[in-house]
């Protein structure tokens, strides 16, 4: 009975032989916002913190979720689904566990909530606009707590590895590609190529581990167990440093597996043609009514560009485009598959945006100077009473410049029709690049005094292939009056002409 017993027993035992605790130091390239809940209601987005120290938290759900949604994009591309059965041989589920199976199993990677180390918080304030009026919806202003850019968490990932399937011989390379996976999707940490929290796709959340420390712990000697139990960081073998990466820490092969990920980036610079405003209170006694929206940077505020000013002035663009080329009801449709749907009522379907957009900052921007400004009664041609107000926008100088950085996701996989959707896309991105680049389209408040007007200088096009290191790339340049284009420019005319075919379908 006692042999039975001990028989089940090693049958339900996971059979673990090392140990691997990785960590990290993840800082923040730009504002986060991780959710939680102000029972005082003095905000209405609230930060989660930790209810112990009051720090902000980076819940470990977070970090799992964002690693392993990372890995299945670079397996399986955008859109993939969750693989589904008992598929023991992926390795998307050999790291994180598997889904969809009656019996289930266990992640192998154990993620701990991160704490922030300075709890710094930035108030910024939302509103969504109304397409058709370009003002402000009723009841639809909100604010909303921000962890700034260049805080720092402290990440801490433990990897189970366990012994090799007797099931299917003495050499097993399971071990092998489990720690392979688990390198490869740290990667994305390394890279930035993984924001986390709220508003991913509108700038925030950006990050970038800069240092890793790698411990390994060999259960099967007793010193190693006994330092894992106690957590004796000296008791196992430690590889650190901020040069290495971390697939040389862990000593896999630095090169992923091929990228199945399909898109398209546009990258611009553009010049300021007067000044900007995006509305943001003064927060300091003595400040204007209204001042251009700042977000700490290195220290110091910067006057920025956000994600959601440059995201609302494209969607209302691109419905505009979208509806002069075709009936109502199909423009609308193709702006919420790129966009996203919006949410004007119980009844939409959520759906993200494919569509990424970066914060910018407004870089070398003329003096501050306030503009006072006075409303007029339209019947007696005179001051309003109690009417004025004062203001400060950005304003240009010679060497003011604006980075518009919009990535494009395929809709689903790397499919011929995936792939023709992509360059329809890019052709509507090159309409509004136009817009943009010729000041026709305006960005923030007060546009119809001059204000939020661009000028385009450079720009470069990226159309991301699967399995493709380098896709087909343009380059524009402003030439005078006239626009130099290096590339084909008869294959972006094409994208042009698919989008017109595609939205008129």
């Amino acid at each position: 009975m006692a042999d039975e017993q001990r028989k089940q027993l090693l049958e339900g035992n996971r059979r673990i032989v090392e140990r691997i605790v990785v960590t990290g130091e993840l800082v923040l390239e730009t504002p986060a916002h991780f959710g939680g809940d102000d029972a005082l209601g003095f905000v209405d987005m609230a930060l989660v913190r930790d209810p112990l120290h009051g720090d902000a938290l980076l819940p470990g759900a977070s970090i799992a979720g964002a690693l392993r949604t990372y890995l299945r994009t670079r397996l399986a591309g955008y859109g993939a689904d969750e693989p589904r059965g008992k598929h023991r041989d992926d390795d998307l589920a050999l790291l994180f566990g598997y889904q969809h199976d009656d019996d289930g199993a266990q992640s192998s990677l154990l993620t701990a909530d991160a704490r922030s180390r300075f709890p710094a918080v930035e108030l910024r304030d939302g509103v969504a606009i109304n397409p058709v009026t370009r003002t402000a919806d009723d009841k639809k202003k909100f604010n909303l707590e921000l962890l700034p850019a260049g805080v720092i968490f402290d990440l801490r990932l433990e990897l189970l590895v366990r012994a090799a399937d007797a099931n299917k011989g003495a050499q097993d390379d399971q071990a092998t590609r489990m720690v392979t996976a688990f390198a490869h999707a740290l990667q994305g940490f390394e890279r930035g190529e993984i924001p986390l929290g709220a508003r991913k796709r509108r700038g925030f959340g950006k990050c970038r581990v800069r240092s890793w420390q790698v411990r390994r712990y060999d259960l099967r000697q007793p010193p190693a167990l006994l330092a894992w139990l106690s957590q004796d960081a000296h008791g196992a073998p430690t590889a650190q440093g901020a040069g290495p990466s971390i697939a040389q820490l862990l000593g896999v092969a630095d090169r992923a597996e091929p990228d199945k990920r399909a898109g398209f980036t546009l990258r611009a610079t553009f010049g300021l043609e007067s000044s900007l405003l995006i509305r943001a209170g003064g927060d300091e006694a003595g400040q204007p009514d209204m001042v251009h929206l700042t977000s700490p940077r290195n220290g110091k505020p910067e006057p920025i560009l956000s994600g959601t000013s440059w995201a609302g002035a494209l969607r209302s663009r691109a419905l505009r485009i979208a509806q002069t080329v075709s009936a109502r009801r199909r423009a609308v449709e193709y702006i919420a598959d790129l966009f996203g749907p919006q949410m004007t009522n119980a009844n939409v379907k959520p759906r993200a945006s494919r569509l990424w957009v970066e914060e910018s900052i407004i870089e070398q921007p003329a003096e501050p100077l306030i503009v006072q400004r006075v409303q007029i009664d339209r019947f007696t041609g005179g001051t309003l009473p109690g009417a004025l107000f004062a203001e400060q926008p950005v304003f240009a100088a010679p060497q003011t410049e604006v980075r518009l950085e919009i990535t494009v996701q395929a809709q689903r996989g790397s499919d011929a029709e995936s792939q023709r959707r992509l360059e329809a896309d890019a052709g509507l991105l090159l309409l509004l690049l136009k817009d943009l680049w010729v000041g026709d389209l305006p960005l923030g408040g007060e546009a119809s005094v001059g204000r939020g007007r661009l000028q385009g200088k450079c720009a470069t096009l990226t159309l991301h292939k699967p399995e493709s290191d380098d896709g087909p790339a343009w380059t524009l340049t402003r030439a005078d009056d006239r626009v130099a284009v290096a590339g084909d420019a008869a294959e972006l005319e094409r994208m042009v002409k698919l989008f017109l075919e595609e939205v008129q379908a």
